[in-house]
């Protein structure tokens, strides 16, 4: 082992970093392998591109002949830029995406070989999902599932492939993937945001939901990494000592990046900004080898699919650069995870940021509106935006000190709060006098245009507002966003909803429209006061606070994805259309699946790793010094040895438990796997397992890690390792 670490370093210190040729003017690739609209317009006809343009921006269908057109002219485009082959490229359950790839010819008539592509099979295919997670919907040998164009995401080129956005369900009609409850969310928040935009501006016709994400990684020599059983096959480490020097100091946040590591980065926008990928920002992050890129916000489900495409760019790149890129979420104990942040906000077809404050009353009433049903969506629906972002690898770094807690509550900052805690009081319980009416609006009137700068940020919080947008920062990074997506975007459609229902009943009960939205804000920004909270999430008092307030803190991953069962998280998908109950059931179960596999992986590997490489290294260590023991016998008087072995016999001893400790550990664990890998409801097995082997998870990582703690660096497995991990 010790070779293989030697090699490993030799191998990382030889390095250097790899050139990439990055043309001058962006303008000259940006977006050169996406089938955009001003492709479109170039090669298809006239009817062809308005049917396209029609379906994007009103939801209209496109008929087979106009699929046969695009299709033709799609083909036509990339096979000019070299492609051979299409794919449906689809986002199953399964944390990463999918394609199966079909040469772009067919048969003529006449039995000649023909170089084209129809609408048939753009529009849809029909992949082999036997093995895509269904979460119990079908049977395994039940192969048969459809994948469907996303007409309002563009067709792109990686290699040689042409790759068309897809949909992805059952042969009984069930989503199966990310996207398709993404894109139902989408468009139930742009109709219940635009009724209640009518209230204010009756030219509002469409809402759109953007997201701008912020990707958090850490880059990892190769020959390091291959170095690792642990992280090879789990993305974490399981055991090592913690380095001597991490991020104490916070030196290597924003530092210059390393050349290494430069050079990655730049060919990553390369070929984001080929795929239209608006990558904009990047920079080190806190912990020594984590780094973060950001792209400008897009809209949400185009903004998803580009997140999709960098993490798999990501990980194609790396391996150019002899690096591996980790997107585990706390795949070192000690110094910060990874995140990604999802950046969302509402914007209108007028051109208005909803969350943005206006330079008169009417436009600051409707930023109002929206920020206080916002944060009555947060509130009602606590436990389904929690359960929207946990998994067991988020787990690990939710509530640490480097990421927003359990607990949900959002941040508004001073400003924001004593502006509605003002308006709840000025806002008269009984009917309101005109005199009431207009200072109320001229003081809305007075909200100040650098209310963006005037509100600060909180990275404790996991729901901060930010100034024009709201942070969702407890999403982790390895996750699909379209899971924190359609929540986010479903509840806040409810909340709308249920808003306009209140307005529209009390309207019509003859009550002036201006006075009812008033009493109804005031009544909520004083319900949502518990969610509110300014101070730091990371304290104990805030978990004895956020408790007195009602909050829920729920850190156990299938408790908080069991929140999805909820009678009112069932009934609000059911009702917008977005999950139906089966599909919300599968999902949980395909949840619950993934925590139990990965937790079973990882035991297996400590296990694994303990036993066969731990354990005989330990005991290599206890021989050494019992032999030390009788050679201090033989030279000194029975004084003098006993004082000068008495550390040594010392240690024999307590090596000797802790390995008994440890097999004993194993062997329960493996004891415990096999309970819950004969339960056959995977509900059950789940909890099963969560409840039996985590706890033998947890000891054996203690007892390898105090017998680590005895046992000399030199000697050991695995010493203080993850400090060599760090890339120059």
């Amino acid at each position: 082992m010790s070779k293989l670490r030697f090699a490993a370093l030799q191998e990382f210190a030889a390095r250097t970093p790899l050139h990439v040729d990055v043309p001058s003017k962006l303008s000259e690739y940006y977006g050169i392998n996406v089938f955009d609209r001003k492709k479109m317009q170039a090669y298809l006809p006239e009817e062809a591109y308005k049917a396209v343009r029609e379906a994007v921006e009103d939801g209209t269908q496109i008929n087979r002949k106009v699929a046969d057109q695009i299709a033709n002219g799609m083909c036509r485009w990339a096979k000019e830029r070299g492609a051979t082959h299409y794919t449906h490229w689809f986002q199953p359950l399964n944390d990463a995406t999918a394609e199966k790839h079909e040469r772009l010819f067919d048969f003529g008539e006449n039995g000649e070989v023909l170089e084209r592509f129809s609408g048939k099979l753009l529009i849809q295919q029909e992949p082999d999902a036997s093995s895509f997670p269904s979460g119990g919907i079908r049977n395994t040998f039940e192969a048969r599932g459809y994948t469907a164009w996303d007409v309002s995401s563009p067709a792109f080129i990686v290699d040689e492939t042409l790759c068309i956005p897809t949909i992805f369900i059952a042969y009984t009609g069930e989503a199966l993937d990310y996207k398709t409850p993404l894109l139902c969310a989408l468009s139930s928040v742009d109709k219940a945001a635009v009724r209640v935009c009518q209230y204010f501006d009756k030219e509002v016709t469409k809402v759109t939901a953007n997201l701008g994400w912020e990707q958090e990684y850490f880059l990892i020599d190769k020959a390091l990494f291959d170095a690792r059983p642990d992280l090879c096959l789990t993305g974490r480490t399981l055991m090592g000592h913690a380095s001597a020097k991490d991020q104490q100091l916070e030196d290597h946040y924003f530092a210059a990046i390393p050349p290494r590591v430069m050079a990655f980065m730049s060919e990553l926008e390369l070929e984001c900004h080929k795929l239209g990928i608006p990558v904009k920002t990047r920079h080190n992050e806190v912990a020594p080898n984590q780094f973060e890129c950001a792209p400008i916000f897009e809209e949400a489900n185009l903004a998803n699919d580009h997140n999709q495409l960098v993490m798999d760019l990501m990980k194609h790149i790396a391996r150019k650069h002899n690096f591996a890129v980790l997107l585990h979420e706390k795949p070192f104990a000690g110094v910060n995870g990874s995140g990604k942040h999802n950046n969302w906000s509402l914007c209108t077809d007028t051109g208005v940021n909803l969350f943005s404050p206006a330079k008169n009353p009417k436009g600051n009433m409707l930023f109002l509106t929206y920020i206080v049903n916002t944060l009555m969506a947060v509130q009602n629906h606590q436990d389904l935006l929690r359960a929207s972002i946990m998994s067991a690898e988020n787990s690990h770094r939710l509530g640490a000190n480097e990421a927003p807690p359990a607990i949900v509550s959002v941040f508004l900052g001073t400003y924001l709060t004593n502006m509605l805690d003002n308006l709840a009081e000025k806002v008269s319980d009984s009917r309101m006098s005109p005199e009431e009416k207009t200072a109320l609006k001229l003081g809305i009137a007075r909200i100040p245009d650098i209310v963006l700068d005037s509100t600060d940020r909180n990275r404790t919080s996991p729901f901060a507002f930010t100034g024009n947008r709201f942070e969702f920062r407890a999403v982790g990074s390895s996750a699909n966003c379209g899971a924190a997506m359609t929540v986010l975007n479903a509840v806040v459609a409810d909340q709308l909803n249920r808003f306009a229902d209140e307005v529209d009943a009390q309207i019509a009960k003859g009550k002036n429209k201006d006075e009812v939205i008033f009493q109804i804000l005031k009544r909520m920004i004083i319900e949502t006061r518990p969610i509110r909270f300014e101070g730091d999430g990371y304290s104990p008092e805030w978990v004895e606070e956020a408790a007195k307030r009602g909050l829920t803190n729920i850190t156990s991953a299938p408790d908080a994805i069991e929140k999805y069962l909820d009678k009112k998280a069932v009934e609000l998908f059911s009702k917008q259309g977005i999950l139906s109950e089966t599909e919300i059931h599968s999902r949980v179960e395909v949840e619950f699946e993934k925590f139990t596999k990965k937790i079973q992986i990882e035991a297996r590997v400590l296990g694994d790793l303990a036993i066969n490489h731990i354990v005989p290294t330990a005991i290599a260590y206890q021989n050494r010094l019992i032999e030390n023991i009788r050679g201090l016998k033989e030279v000194f008087d029975k004084d003098e040895f006993e004082t000068l072995a008495a550390d040594n016999k010392s240690l024999v001893r307590e090596i000797g438990e802790r390995v008994v400790a440890i097999k004993t550990m194993v062997h329960e664990m493996i004891e415990a796997r096999k309970v819950a890998n004969n339960i056959e409801d995977m509900h059950a097995k789940t909890y099963e397992y969560s409840t039996k082997v985590r706890p033998y998870l947890d000891q054996i990582r203690y007892h390898i890690d105090k017998l680590e703690e005895v046992v000399d660096d030199e000697i050991w497995t695995l010493p203080k390792y993850r400090e060599l991990l760090f890339a120059k």
